[in-house]
């Protein structure tokens, strides 16, 4: 099998067709795309996620935290607290761990977060130390914004930039591959992406004007994101090629290692679909809020998703859009 998450297909037959509901007080269940779970507490819901850091060595606290923070701001609920479980090898010196800790809780201060409990141990059952994270949030139940809630004829629009995430993680893996490939100073803008990797003001931007759905983009890259939020909204998409950001270092570093800056583990972009009327309000929101954002296609009614090359007005060259697979970061590192 290949690294990274289960494909769609293997998620639903093997686990997600596993599981049936049992209580009407679920909110949001299983599904491909959904990023958090919901449970109903009277007029409120307390939204829930999880998630691990596999791809990564450096800086695992601070980037676990927001990688599980980024899915409660998907769902327009203020995030609130964290369990965060460490599965270290057994060599692990205990400063490597507190270090961890610092940093996870230096993070989720600034947010206003607090971290709860979890759990801690020295374990041969991995061969380096994975961190996963289980993120709480708040929101009204009738706020709750879904992946699933996108809708025919919305704009389509990604924050910030392609790649974020996946361009940081590998500039400092393979710092000394690069160096012959980038400036100093290049690389250590590159490894500085990792501080753009929140997405809570763009969850605080959709949750107040309302979008119709959010994802953040994490394995399998913004067209994995995509992929995923038709799917679970039941829509197709025309996206095009060129509507995308991508920073110029994470071009270099793509093009260098042959992978897709699309197809990249981008944390630190979100996916947000955006009902037509809304969008003049969205775009001067995030001109205010000073996130760059570029407006990438549109939802359709027709089922096909696919990538068109070169303008809008010519469609005649283009990619299907399919489920995400191995993310390129796993080619790399």
């Amino acid at each position: 099998m290949s690294v990274g998450k289960l494909s769609n297909a293997d998620l639903n037959h093997f686990i997600i067709d596993e599981i049936k509901p049992q209580r009407s007080d679920i909110l949001i269940r299983p599904g491909v795309g959904e990023d958090c779970a919901a449970i109903k507490f009277g007029e409120y819901a307390c939204v829930v996620t999880t998630d691990p850091i596999t791809g990564a060595t450096e800086e695992l606290g601070k980037l676990a935290v927001h990688v599980s923070v980024n899915d409660i701001a998907s769902s327009g609920a203020e995030p609130v607290a964290l369990l965060m479980t460490l599965l270290c090898p057994e060599d692990t010196a205990l400063e490597s761990i507190q270090q961890i800790v610092v940093d996870a809780n230096k993070a989720a201060n600034a947010m206003n977060i607090e971290i709860i409990g979890g759990h801690t141990e020295m374990t041969n059952a991995v061969n380096r130390i994975v961190v996963s994270v289980t993120a709480f949030g708040s929101t009204r139940a009738e706020d709750i914004i879904m992946t699933g809630g996108a809708k025919s004829g919305d704009y389509l629009y990604m924050t910030k930039y392609a790649g974020l995430e996946g361009t940081a993680i590998i500039a400092k893996e393979k710092e000394e591959i690069l160096k012959d490939y980038l400036t100093k100073n290049e690389i250590q803008d590159a490894q500085s992406f990792i501080e753009q990797i929140s997405v809570l003001r763009e969850g605080e931007i959709g949750k107040h004007l309302k979008v119709s759905a959010m994802h953040d983009v994490t394995e399998g890259g913004v067209l994995g994101a995509i992929y995923e939020m038709c799917e679970a909204s039941k829509v197709g998409c025309k996206v095009y090629n060129n509507k995308f950001a991508i920073h110029e270092l994470t071009q270099k570093i793509c093009e260098h290692f042959n992978i897709n800056p699309l197809k990249l583990i981008s944390s630190g972009s979100m996916l947000m679909s955006v009902d037509k009327d809304v969008a003049p309000a969205y775009e001067q929101a995030m001109i205010e809020a000073e996130i760059p954002y570029s407006k990438i296609g549109v939802l359709t009614e027709e089922m096909d998703r696919i990538l068109i090359f070169g303008e809008e007005a010519d469609e005649e060259i283009f990619d299907v859009i399919e489920p995400p697979v191995e993310d390129e970061l796993y080619t790399v590192v």
